[in-house]
């Protein structure tokens, strides 16, 4: 029993740091360039597709990492988790900058599909709504970013009418291993986790549903 204790708790781990929120748009901008956009008509070439999603990358995720790890050397934050919700106001201040840029980026420089506007837009304000959450409850920050890619995903498929039951079926079943392994690792409560993936999904599954039913 302890060995499958230790096993467990590993892939719980490993899962949380693959998973982890701050590389979901990432792979996130991988996924609708390899499949979402050539959907909808527009194939990018490569030189769009690397920018999409380096500086994706850089804007999302090395920039806020590498604040979160500077604080965590200076003994301000406990671990790259940030665990203690006390401690979480700052960095995510200093994600939803990146975030802000991002969205910036995508809408006026890369003049991105619209679909992906709204998602980045949704997920930034998801990222707002968790911070100000977090200030009262415990919401999982990795079921939200989790919970916004897969609203995103199927918004898409079913705005376009072109379905790819794989890819959506595929981001939830890693959800719910995503839910087990943070309940596992007694990060959040059942709940928790539930509501973070609901929360991440209603903002940017809502909009591009709306956008797509006005337009």
């Amino acid at each position: 029993m302890e060995l499958l204790h230790k096993i467990l708790h590993a892939l719980a781990q490993g899962l949380s740091y693959v998973l982890y929120p701050l590389f979901i748009p990432t792979y996130g901008m991988v996924l609708f360039c390899a499949t979402m956009v050539p959907l909808s008509g527009d194939r990018l070439p490569l030189s769009a597709w690397l920018v999409s999603v380096g500086t994706t990358f850089i804007l999302t995720a090395l920039i806020p990492i590498t604040a979160i790890m500077i604080r965590v050397r200076r003994g301000k934050v406990t671990d790259l988790y940030i665990s203690d919700p006390a401690q979480r106001t700052v960095p995510y201040i200093y994600t939803a900058v990146g975030f802000g840029f991002w969205c910036y980026l995508l809408t006026r420089v890369l003049q991105a599909p619209l679909f992906i506007d709204l998602v980045a837009i949704g997920a930034t304000l998801a990222l707002i709504g968790v911070m100000l959450i977090n200030r009262r409850w415990k919401i999982s920050a990795h079921l939200t970013a989790m919970g916004g890619l897969v609203g995103g995903v199927m918004s898409h498929s079913l705005a376009t009418q072109q379905t790819m039951l794989w890819l959506p079926l595929a981001l939830m079943l890693l959800s719910l291993l995503l839910m087990y392994a943070r309940i596992y690792l007694r990060a959040h409560d059942p709940l928790q986790v539930i509501a973070g993936f609901l929360f991440g999904l209603c903002m940017t599954f809502l909009p591009n549903m709306i956008i797509s039913y006005v337009a």
